[in-house]
């Protein structure tokens, strides 16, 4: 059986540009740590930022920046505690992050997934997935992704992970992964017997938008002239422009052909392969695209997971919090009829967004925006709309909600889905 969580997490207020932002959860305690972003939303960067929060099991788990007789360092730690005992997570390391809390992330138990970045140089984040039950225990490490987040994507009750293989390539063909536009997409689910299992084909059009982008941004002249190279492109090989021109078209058909390769389309990667590759170095690079898919993340999943048959999905029930229903008044209510306990709200464990950077973006940011939230099971952002003018809309604000992190709403002590008000206004 879950258990809801106390309204006990802790947040430090903070704009990096002068201005703070309020969170008024009309239904629920909320505190909100606030920033400029930088990339995806994280609690505690380089010693900026921390959060804390305890499950009704007595664990407690923190995130934030280590301290030096009570000093912050520059340098973010990670623990979970519970009675008089402590567990250490992460100590003096670049990134820590609490990626979901009190959730049901597919093992049946409720989690806290926490990300974990050792160093600056690292590419990459540590995944970790503690129970927390007392004593907590770590149920499952995932290695080699950029970043993950968990998430009920189609609101159908099934959480995934979602991440990429960025280690894996990572120096692959001598490329850096900030020489891409994105490392190959991987997406992730728990079965109940504790499997990880690759969910990616089951969100192929997420691939294909990618695919799509990337295609609108190839020149057709310069994939005419990477056809008639080596392929391998090595540095001085070719005059400096040229190379320069070949290996951004390398890089988009490799983009290209992994998007089909990590969705579970080997017969399209292939084709696509051939026709953008050059013909004598395409053995060797379909030979080296599987060797490292092999050795990624994919060296530690369990297994596929099998897709829904059409017809037979399932939709989440969305609890609404939008509205209150009063109480009848003593002695007006029906004798037998018991009175179920209101949903537990969501609670915000980060939320950040992006600087105005116009004095007509400042002044619609002052003014307080009202928004209407889906949050789904694992505490993410499904959908957002914005009530009041549509001649005032924060698009800046909208567009930050994707990234913002909640502890789910709880019925009965389940993570469930939820749509909840939000008032929220920037100040000086």
């Amino acid at each position: 059986m879950h258990a809801s969580p106390t309204c006990g997490g802790r947040l430090r207020a903070g704009f990096r540009r002068g201005a703070t932002l309020l969170g008024l959860f009309l239904l629920s305690c909320l505190t909100a740590r606030v920033s400029s972003a930088q990339g995806r939303d994280i609690v505690c960067r380089d010693g900026d930022g921390e959060f804390a929060a305890e499950f009704p099991t007595g664990v407690i788990v923190r995130a934030g920046a280590t301290r030096n007789d009570l000093l912050a360092a520059r340098a973010c730690n990670a623990e979970l505690s519970w009675g008089d005992q402590n567990l250490v997570v992460a100590s003096g390391v670049s990134v820590t992050d609490i990626d979901a809390f009190g959730v049901d992330i597919g093992l049946g138990v409720p989690v806290a997934a926490l990300q974990v970045k050792k160093s600056k140089e690292d590419c990459c984040m540590e995944y970790d997935v503690y129970s927390l039950h007392a004593p907590p225990m770590l149920l499952r490490r995932i290695t080699g992704g950029s970043v993950f987040g968990a998430a009920d994507t189609d609101l159908d009750g099934r959480i995934e992970i979602w991440t990429d293989d960025a280690a894996a390539v990572e120096g692959f063909e001598n490329l850096r992964l900030r020489d891409l536009d994105f490392a190959p997409p991987v997406i992730l689910r728990f079965s109940r017997e504790g499997r990880l299992l690759d969910a990616s084909a089951e969100f192929r059009p997420d691939f294909d938008e990618k695919i799509e982008a990337v295609r609108k941004k190839l020149n057709p002249q310069d994939l005419a002239d990477f056809k008639t190279s080596d392929g391998k492109l090595a540095t001085g090989s070719y005059p400096a422009n040229r190379l320069s021109r070949l290996k951004s078209v390398k890089v988009k058909v490799l983009e290209i052909v992994w998007s089909y390769l990590y969705s579970g389309r080997e017969e399209e990667a292939w084709k696509s392969l051939g026709e953008m590759w050059p013909a004598g170095d395409i053995d060797r690079i379909r030979a080296a695209l599987l060797d490292t898919r092999a050795h990624g993340i994919h060296s530690q999943v369990d297994g596929v997971s099998t897709p829904v048959r059409p017809g037979r999905e399932i939709h989440a029930k969305i609890f609404d919090g939008t509205t209150q229903v009063a109480q009848a008044p003593p002695g007006l209510a029906p004798k037998n009829l018991k009175a179920k306990p209101p949903i537990t709200p969501p609670r915000a464990i980060l939320m950040e967004r992006e600087p105005p950077t116009t004095a007509t973006e400042v002044e619609i940011a002052k003014s307080e925006s009202t928004l209407v939230l889906v949050i789904d099971s694992a505490g993410k952002v499904r959908s957002v709309e914005q009530l009041g003018n549509p001649e005032a809309v924060d698009d800046g604000l909208l567009r930050s909600t994707k990234n913002w992190k909640f502890i789910p709403a709880f019925d009965n002590g389940e993570p469930v889905a939820s749509r909840i008000l939000l008032g929220v206004s920037l100040r000086r």
